[in-house]
């Protein structure tokens, strides 16, 4: 048993697990690093502890800082969340070795299937289908260029330790190998302190296909459905849903069967997922497992009306599960976009600086640790929310994600919310024939050469950025002074505002990319902004 549980994480994943630890009764520790002081999850927890500098390595990855917050605050849980240590058997060790309750599966477990090269030695066994490949201890150049000729190509290299698309390669022909092969072990090295690699033979144009699983230390096990995660960039994800619109109930069975046996093959216990990828003909093949909360678990949520966080903690707390497999119940169909702070028009590189205005949609639930003037620091994953929409069916929840997406306001930092948008409405991801290679595949389409945003639309975004930044409301009193230099737009846009004489209109001048615009700001009602350009 447990009272008061430290979330060893950040932003809007901390916030997710603050709101069921309270539900359920638990106090709550927040840590931070120096960058995170103002963070919304620092705010919301009933104590925070900081943990060290920005640096992930100085903070959210320093095992010894997060034990002794635990230590100072009485926590004797410890939520991992996601990323960072939540898939660190020294974590949980260290965790256990503290006496503190360590809300996920054992070391032994998150060891057994952290090493992918093990796992897939492991699932063999359990008689779960894997793609043939070379998972052996001989990493010699000469052995793996030999097993890659036996195996044949296009093949797939895969950091041995390794998640999130690190370490990985796709290799189409024989000449390519030896590069790659650098590449990724270099990779590899540098992300998770281990250069080993496995080979896989690439299936062409698969889908991503996801089984969420839970388990108790009784012997419990079932699964909750599948997800599908076939967009992606970088062999990151982008978009999910459930239920996917490859698998049949009877695919779906098979699948989630395959999990289940899996888990109970190492004893595991809390929320896992195993990953699978899915072949034209209806095939599947074991990728990975995460021995975590997903990031995508509010999907499955959704359909299933179960709070797999409150699972998780009671899991945690020596209870059985409270259902079994024939009372899972599957409602309607979910998607799941994750707005990043990036660029995708410059290949996805991430941005930072100053979120001049945030308004997320009401339509729909949106999983974030946003306020405006929030701060977008750059040493994090650039996801900074999750947007989530369900409907009795697929066409239903993409039409609702579309709306409220489009509704979601995001000023000052560049993010991928237009690029999301194309996405929804493209031909193919409307008629759910989406595959791991879509986004390569309608790159025309996705990125087009004339994305840059017109001239006009740069002014009025600057205008909402002005009126709306730091407090600032119309009709206040003073005419604002100086120039706004509006963070996020492609180049200056000065704003020379001035007060007309009834307070309530301001006339300004902006200047974007050399050329002149007016502006007329009004507000009415004191809710609605009216912005007049010549």
């Amino acid at each position: 048993m447990f009272t008061k549980v430290l979330i060893a994480n950040r932003g809007e994943i901390a916030r997710r697990v603050m709101r069921s630890a309270r539900d359920l009764g638990y106090r709550t520790v927040a840590v931070y690093s120096t960058a995170d002081a103002e963070s919304l999850h620092v705010r919301e927890a009933d104590q925070a502890v900081c943990i060290g500098e920005p640096a992930p390595a100085s903070s959210y990855l320093n095992i010894a800082a997060i034990v002794e917050a635990a230590r100072k605050s009485g926590a004797d849980a410890v939520h991992p969340g996601y990323g960072f240590l939540a898939e660190s058997a020294a974590f949980a060790r260290a965790c256990r070795n503290a006496k503190l309750a360590f809300v996920g599966p054992s070391p032994e477990a998150i060891d057994a299937m952290g090493d992918k090269a093990a796992a897939k030695r492991l699932m063999h066994a359990a008689g779960v289908p894997c793609v043939p490949g070379y998972d052996g201890d001989d990493q010699s150049t000469a052995r793996l260029a030999a097993e890659a000729q036996r195996i044949g190509y296009p093949l797939m290299i895969k950091a041995v330790a390794g998640g999130g698309g690190r370490g990985m390669r796709l290799v189409a022909a024989a000449g390519e190998f030896a590069g790659a092969l650098r590449s990724a072990q270099s990779e590899a090295q540098h992300a998770f302190g281990d250069g080993a690699v496995l080979l896989e033979r690439a299936l062409v144009e698969p889908r991503h296909i996801e089984i969420q699983v839970l388990a108790d230390r009784h012997g419990h096990a079932i699964h909750l459905g599948e997800r599908d995660c076939s967009v992606q960039r970088r062999h990151q994800k982008l978009i999910e849903e459930s239920p996917s619109p490859a698998v049949s109930a009877e695919l779906r069975e098979r699948m989630g069967a395959a999990a289940v046996a899996a888990v109970k093959s190492i004893g595991y216990e809390g929320a896992g997922t195993l990953e699978f990828l899915l072949d034209g003909d209806g095939r599947f093949y074991f990728m990975e497992m995460n021995t975590r909360l997903q990031v995508e678990h509010p999907v499955t949520e959704a359909i299933t009306g179960l709070d797999l966080v409150a699972l998780q903690l009671r899991i945690a707390a020596g209870e059985p599960l409270p259902l079994q497999q024939a009372d899972v119940q599957r409602r309607g169909h979910a998607i799941e976009v994750r707005l990043c702070a990036e660029d995708a028009a410059r290949d996805f590189m991430p941005q930072s600086g100053t979120l001049g205005v945030w308004q997320p949609t009401p339509r729909l639930r949106v999983e974030h640790a946003l306020h405006s003037g929030a701060e977008i620091a750059p040493y994090y994953d650039s996801m900074i929310a999750k947007i989530v929409s369900h409907g009795a069916s697929r066409e239903e929840a993409r039409r609702k994600l579309i709306a409220g997406l489009a509704d979601t306001v995001a000023l000052g930092v560049t993010t991928n919310q237009a690029f999301l948008l194309r996405c929804l409405a493209n031909p193919v991801f409307t008629a759910g024939g989406a595959t791991t290679a879509f986004i390569a595949q309608q790159a025309a389409a996705l990125l087009p050469a004339d994305a840059n945003t017109d001239p006009q639309t740069l002014a009025l975004a600057a205008a909402m950025l002005w009126a709306t930044a730091s407090g600032k409301r119309l009709g206040a009193g003073a005419a604002p002074s100086s120039t706004l230099s509006p963070p996020g737009l492609p180049s200056s846009a000065p704003l020379s505002p001035a007060l007309s004489a009834s307070s309530l209109a301001i006339a300004a001048r902006f200047e974007v990319d050399g050329r002149a615009h007016g502006a007329t700001l009004v507000r009415r009602d004191g809710q609605r902004l009216e912005i007049t350009l010549d």
